[in-house]
């Protein structure tokens, strides 16, 4: 297939260890973090189409159950959440995670294959802690799934393998992390992307119209009730709220259905920083968005062992939400004033 959009500087950007590597395994498990979001599923998602057009055995894995709200993404039912018994697998390729733990509870029960087999680590989040045999990081990257549609070429493998598939699962990922390209981290070079896997088939306005304007009911009365304690200071430039676990039951939603709150959020006209506490009995899950131009929220969430995009961090705290909203209030307050001064 010809590739009419990327230049020749986007296809160098693949390092050659990364290729060398992926050519050269035969049994491959392609992992994404836990809590998965179309991102991290398309990643490992389309590593393991791809990997199998090479004529490889591929297993893409998570640690957690596929929200229902990706159950449009071809093959997302091939999900293993423990590796295939039996298989001799010889690279593990970990996409979308800034550190090997957020891989999530198959590393405890299978830490010493983690340990055994080399970890090509694709992602890009600046806070990434390069853990692996071979690291591609790219910050400037808008997605992983961007990065992956990159490396397609240079592994010889046509964007319209799988019948569409490929594209279709790496186009869902660019339009998640770019919020419809909507988001400031949008390039040129996403763009392009974007051209080259809507010329292979990729189903974009039935992508964006599933990932942002269809929504359950249970999960718009969700929403409203933690917009309903939406609170603010500074004169409008800090914006945060909370969601408790007793508001599941309230709004009949599930913990997936919280999926594009934080984004919502971030809709605020005067929030130069936006906060979303979650409920998590004794921890408590920070989401931290920022505007363009404004703060660095990987500032705030690092404070707190956290991490991820200049715009959009997050951290836990080993705190209960009553406990932790007046200090990262209070630090995020200190950042915005350091600001002003």
């Amino acid at each position: 297939m010809t590739l009419n959009s990327l230049t020749p500087a986007d296809v160098a950007a693949v390092p050659a260890d990364v290729v060398e590597r992926l050519l050269a395994a035969t049994d491959v498990l392609t992992v994404c973090h836990e809590n998965p979001e179309a991102d991290a599923l398309g990643s490992a998602l389309g590593m393991a189409l791809a990997l199998e057009t090479l004529g490889k055995r591929a297993t893409p894995l998570c640690s957690d159950v596929v929200p229902p709200m990706y159950a449009f993404m071809p093959h997302i039912d091939r999900f293993r959440r423990d590796p295939e018994p039996g298989h001799d697998y010889d690279l593990i390729v970990v996409g979308d995670c800034g550190d090997l733990q957020r891989v999530g509870s198959v590393l405890g029960r299978h830490g010493a294959l983690f340990g055994r087999v080399p970890i090509v680590n694709i992602d890009h989040h600046i806070s990434n802690t390069r853990f692996g045999a071979v690291n591609w990081v790219d910050a400037i990257a808008a997605a992983t799934c961007e990065m992956d549609t990159l490396l397609m070429p240079a592994l010889g493998v046509s964007l319209d393998a799988a019948d569409g598939a490929l594209a279709a699962n790496l186009m869902a990922g660019v339009v998640i992390d770019t919020a419809n390209f909507q988001h400031p981290n949008v390039t040129p070079r996403t763009l392009r992307v974007a051209a080259e896997l809507v010329a292979a088939g990729a189903p974009l306005s039935d992508t964006a119209r599933l990932l942002y304007r269809t929504k359950p009911n249970r999960q718009l009365k969700l929403f409203g009730l933690v917009l309903g304690r939406l609170e603010s200071e500074l004169d409008g430039r800090l914006t945060w709220s909370a969601l408790y676990d007793s508001d599941y039951e309230a709004s009949g939603a599930t913990v997936e259905d919280t999926e594009g709150l934080s984004d919502l959020l971030s809709q605020s006209a005067s929030a130069e920083m936006m906060l979303l506490f979650r409920d998590m009995g004794e921890r408590t899950k920070i989401s931290v968005r920022t505007r363009d131009g404004g703060p660095d929220a990987t500032v705030l969430t690092g404070l707190f062992g956290g991490g991820g995009h200049a715009r959009a961090s997050g951290a836990t705290l080993a705190q209960p939400i009553e406990a932790a909203i007046p200090v990262v209030l209070e630090a995020a307050r200190r950042e915005l004033a350091e600001r002003r001064a």
